[in-house]
């Protein structure tokens, strides 16, 4: 859904409750506007779908272990937040990312970890590295060729998120 620029004649009074509500939102108006009018419209907007998304995440995981969930209103990343078991309990940070208008890919994970520890570091690549072909092996054929795409670098590990073949983008 791409956005277009309009230029609407509103009353004053309206105006001041939209950038009221959009405050308490925190949105801008033009994006408080938008919701409204696919909310009456009874339609989904990109960012009403990424927040729904989201919201499954947050039953799915959220009352699991030590996980710390937060997004913003309106914005197209959550952060989830956990220690990882081991001597001085770091913390690993998950990010996803939806992409307001997905084409080959929908978004992204990233896993951010921050330890001075070459021994952790090791295992944390061995991991990825194992992820990654485990992932190659089982669900790569899932997938468009090269859907799926996978980086690492400093303290951070990424990997695409894409649509399996003959399905269909749902929040599920």
């Amino acid at each position: 859904m791409r956005k277009v620029m309009y230029s609407l004649m509103l009353a004053e009074d309206v105006v001041n409750e939209v950038d009221k509500l959009a405050r308490e939102k925190g949105t801008n108006r033009s994006n408080m506007v938008n919701q409204i009018l696919a909310e009456y419209l009874s339609m989904t907007t990109p960012e009403k779908h990424v927040q729904n998304i989201f919201g499954l995440i947050e039953s799915l995981i959220g009352s699991r272990g030590n996980f710390m969930l937060y997004s913003q209103p309106n914005d197209m990343t959550m952060s989830i937040k956990s220690s990882l078991k081991y001597h001085y309990r770091p913390t690993i940070r998950y990010e996803v990312e939806m992409y307001r208008t997905p084409k080959e890919t929908i978004g992204q994970l990233k896993i951010i970890y921050r330890t001075q520890s070459p021994e952790l570091l090791v295992e944390l690549t061995r991991f990825f590295k194992i992820w990654m072909q485990l992932e190659n092996i089982y669900i790569k054929h899932f997938f468009a060729k090269d859907a799926i795409s996978y980086g690492m670098e400093n303290g951070k590990f990424l990997r695409t998120f894409a649509v399996p073949n003959d399905s269909d983008y749902t929040e599920e």
